[in-house]
């Protein structure tokens, strides 16, 4: 080669890849490998990405004195890579790394149940059929002729829990591959997309899509592309790709009507709404977990219709501002129960943070955790 720039022989290379857990695997990074396949002689040669050049995948190489082994032996290497791939029934996202390369992170997610999710009745059982439901039965109705990807659409006012479902619904399939897809990364939807068809039963996770999905003539310079890429990743799954989008938005009136409307892309649109009168009551006894209530007779009931038009992010805020300003050795109340001290909230705590909350936080405040009123 020009300039001597030609292989030479030089010691294997290797590298470290981070897995979950903080687990570690050394793979081959460069490395010609003599084998036999069969009890004939193969030549593998194994090249990974490296800093020095501007691909990103690996690539594997295979000489043999017939082509249909060459063939055979790299038809076997992806179906080892399809049933044994490290991601598979993970959570991960793709990170753009220098130089365009990409990296892959592990997430762990907590685990959330079913009762942690508040939602107006039969929201929640709607989106399970959706999910839940047809990974269940999914043989069945593959075999009956149905398609089994499919698109959800989660939308509402920001706080309402729509995020929370999502990570609930991860949880409920274990065995499903998740992707997640947030701020810069939705650059990467065809190489996400290509890693859920790989890895399927998957799901891809896009959150806020209204930020690259809005009407063409509202549009920022930039978005149009990203909307292009989405839709035609939706639309070129087979109807056998075990493949489930989940969005989320919280302003479903700038979505592109071809995402929100057509069958193909979005199957079903599920409004996450504010929650009632019922579903606040249960949400001060979920987030008043740990907490001693020390409330007037009427104190709850009062709490339930003054917090009317908020989001349960607001009611999880105002428990814990409550919680610190009664710990606080000005307004403290806590007493010793063995070796743990209460926190004791009372009325006069949870005024002080609803008037935190809604006064002196103002308008940008009341409107980041979802106070419509």
């Amino acid at each position: 080669m020009v300039g001597g720039s030609g292989p030479t022989i030089g010691p294997v290379e290797y590298t470290n890849v981070a897995l979950d857990q903080d687990r570690v695997m050394t793979c081959l990074q460069f490395g010609l490998l003599l084998i036999r396949d069969g009890g004939l002689p193969l030549a593998v040669l194994v090249s990974g990405p490296t800093e020095r050049t501007v691909r990103d995948k690996g690539q594997v190489e295979v000489m043999a004195a017939d082509r249909d082994q060459a063939r055979a032996f790299l038809a076997d290497l992806r179906a080892g890579m399809h049933e044994r791939n490290v991601y598979r029934g993970h959570v991960v996202s793709l990170a753009l790394e220098r130089y365009g390369s990409m990296r892959i992170k592990f997430h762990a997610l907590p685990a959330i149940a079913r009762e942690d999710i508040v939602l107006a009745d039969g929201v929640l059982e709607r989106v399970e059929r959706h999910t839940v439901g047809f990974a269940a039965h999914r043989d069945r109705l593959l075999m009956a002729g149905r398609h089994l990807r499919r698109g959800l659409l989660l939308h509402g006012q920001p706080g309402t829990g729509k995020t929370l479902t999502a990570m609930y619904l991860a949880g409920r399939m274990r065995e499903r591959t998740v992707v997640l897809l947030t701020g810069r990364e939705v650059g990467l939807i065809p190489r996400a997309c290509a890693m859920a068809r790989l890895l399927q039963p998957s799901m891809v996770i896009l959150e806020d899509v209204d930020l690259i999905a809005e009407e063409r003539d509202r549009q920022q310079l930039g978005c149009t592309p990203l909307l292009f890429e989405l839709l035609n990743e939706m639309d070129g799954l087979g109807d056998d790709a075990d493949v489930i989008f989940l969005l989320t938005s919280n302003r479903p009136d700038l979505l592109e009507p071809a995402l929100a409307a057509r069958p193909g892309r979005v199957d079903l649109a599920v409004e996450v709404p504010l929650p009632d009168a019922s579903c606040r009551r249960r949400l001060f006894d979920l987030y008043g977990h740990g907490l001693r209530l020390r409330l007037d007779a009427d104190g709850l009931d009062r709490l339930v219709q003054r917090t009317e038009g908020v989001s349960p992010a607001f009611i999880r805020e105002l428990l814990r501002k409550a919680a610190l300003l009664a710990v606080l050795p000005t307004g403290r109340t806590g007493s010793q129960d063995g070796n743990l001290d209460v926190i004791v909230v009372t009325d006069r705590h949870l005024d002080q943070a609803m008037h935190e909350l809604v006064l002196d936080g103002g308008e940008l405040t009341r409107r980041l955790l979802g106070a419509a009123s």
